[in-house]
């Protein structure tokens, strides 16, 4: 009982731990999933971004090529902290100019704010934006000088080119090792109307993920990326980290299994050792008590005189050191599968002078009417193996069958040659085995509960030993049982020389 409570609490620490370490890595690879995605969103948007100012200027320079003017970038700046960038073009044979001018001012004695103003002509577009203060506010100024380009350019030169946009998107993307295919459309968001496109017509953008960018100050005209779906490439991304989780998770589950089947089974082995003990001192003090009794009848009360008492006095005797002598047979068994030192020693064996002699004792020695029939095909039939060890085995076969056939015994022997192979079947009309304790049988200490049959003894050494030599013979043994309709036990040896 001192067992069961301390199984109990490491089986649940142990599926607790399991547990916990499978919901931990399913969180760490949700998480860094999300994260990727996350990740891999921002390089999309960064990549438009890009892509639109470069896109931005080479409208620029390619103008000012046309026009053989260069184009004109200057940044300023004064004592008092004022900022001025600009940038003028020439179109055509008349001097026009279209100017942007950003101008910020920084008072000299904080760097925590700033404030900008952005000029289109003498237009006041935005006014008294934070800056400085941390990297998104200067992204969203650089934004909005790049916003304040486009409306010059756009308006007053030349419209984007989409063609260009993909062209260079394509590039942005592979930097940021990104091979998936997008598709633009230019639409005004206020509309919604698209005005230029290079999706095709037939392309379901429902099966897409959209990227939107405003890339002028007045947010009237977007950018409306789309791109296959990134699950897939995401999942493909952290394959090296999906199967080495995975075999990180099987080995740890196989380790705890095999922890815990190894536990179990020690507390099988310890709870049946507890068991033979038990049985054991119980089985070798009777027959020792009972041969101190009828010694003692023999040698103080003068039965040596009467024949008939001396005669059931020393059979009793007799029966009893046959008994011991058999548990000790049994109890060095126990120890036969480990050892290095086991030999065999094969000789001819005639099988049907070897299972007469065995009917012969297990007649003499049993405690209830017995009926042995046996069958040997062909008469003569002879087999090379290790006499001592195959007479064990068929008695042991033979005794199972007398023991756990109730009321009468009534054993049928089959042996036949099968070729290769000696084949023994030893049959009783008993109690026979349910079919979840056939699997145990040949374990060792194992024992099948009789249910009333009290007077059945052993150790659940038996079948233990017949297993162990019918395999160190190179044999086999199997069984077939049912409750009520008695058993049928199958051994067999190969019919060559052992080793």
């Amino acid at each position: 009982m001192n067992m069961k409570l301390p199984f109990k609490i490491i089986a649940l620490l142990i599926i607790l731990s399991l547990t916990g370490v499978f919901i931990y890595q399913a969180y760490w690879l949700v998480s860094f999933y999300h994260t990727t995605s996350r990740q891999t969103d921002t390089n999309i948007e960064n990549a438009i971004k890009n892509a639109d100012h470069i896109e931005l200027f080479m409208r620029a320079d390619r103008l000012s090529t046309k026009e053989n003017k260069q184009r004109v970038t200057g940044v300023k700046a004064d004592v008092h902290g004022e900022v001025s960038y600009s940038t003028s073009f020439k179109k055509g044979n008349v001097n026009k100019t279209s100017h942007i001018v950003i101008k910020k001012t920084i008072r000299k004695d904080s760097a925590l704010y700033q404030s900008e103003r952005i000029l289109q002509g003498n237009n006041l577009v935005n006014d008294s934006i934070n800056i400085g203060k941390d990297q998104n506010s200067i992204d969203a100024m650089l934004r909005q000088m790049q916003q304040g380009l486009h409306s010059a350019i756009d308006i007053n030169v030349e419209g984007i080119n989409l063609q260009d946009f993909d062209s260079i998107m394509n590039v942005e993307l592979k930097k940021y090792n990104l091979n998936i295919r997008h598709y633009t459309q230019i639409v005004n968001t206020k509309t919604h109307k698209v005005q230029a496109s290079s999706l095709p017509a037939y392309m379901d953008i429902k099966k897409l993920k959209m990227y939107e960018l405003k890339y002028d100050v007045m947010g009237a005209h977007a950018y409306q990326v789309y791109t296959e779906p990134t699950d897939g490439m995401i999942l493909k991304q952290m394959t090296g980290i999906l199967i080495t989780s995975f075999i990180i998770l099987v080995i740890l589950s196989v380790s705890f299994w095999y922890l815990i089947r190894t536990i179990l089974m020690q507390k099988t082995v310890d709870e049946m050792k507890s068991d033979f003990t038990n049985n054991i001192t119980h089985e070798l003090k009777t027959p020792i008590a009972i041969t101190y009794a009828a010694t003692d009848a023999l040698l103080n009360f003068n039965i040596i005189d009467n024949k008939n008492k001396r005669e059931k006095y020393l059979r009793i005797c007799m029966e009893q050191l046959q008994r011991l002598s058999g548990l000790v047979e049994q109890i060095l068994s126990m120890s036969m599968e480990q050892r290095k030192t086991f030999r065999l020693n094969p000789e001819t064996i005639q099988m049907k002078e070897l299972a007469d002699n065995l009917i012969e004792q297990h007649k003499i020695k049993a405690d209830k009417p017995v009926s042995f029939t046996l069958s040997v095909e062909p008469e003569e039939l002879t087999i090379k193996a290790d006499r001592v060890h195959t007479y064990n085995v068929l008695s042991n076969l033979l005794d199972n069958a007398v023991k756990y056939s109730p009321d009468k015994a009534d054993v049928s022997i089959f042996i036949e040659d099968e070729g290769n192979e000696l084949s023994v079947k030893v049959t009783d009309k008993g109690i026979g085995i349910a079919p979840e304790k056939q699997t145990h049988i040949f374990d060792k200490f194992y024992r099948v509960p009789t249910g009333n049959l009290h007077n059945v003894k052993g150790f659940g050494l038996g079948l233990f030993y017949v297993r162990t030599l019918t395999d160190k013979m190179g044999g086999s043994i199997e069984v077939k049982s049912a409750l009520g309709k008695g058993s049928t036990f199958i051994f067999k040896l190969p019919q060559h020389e052992n080793n």
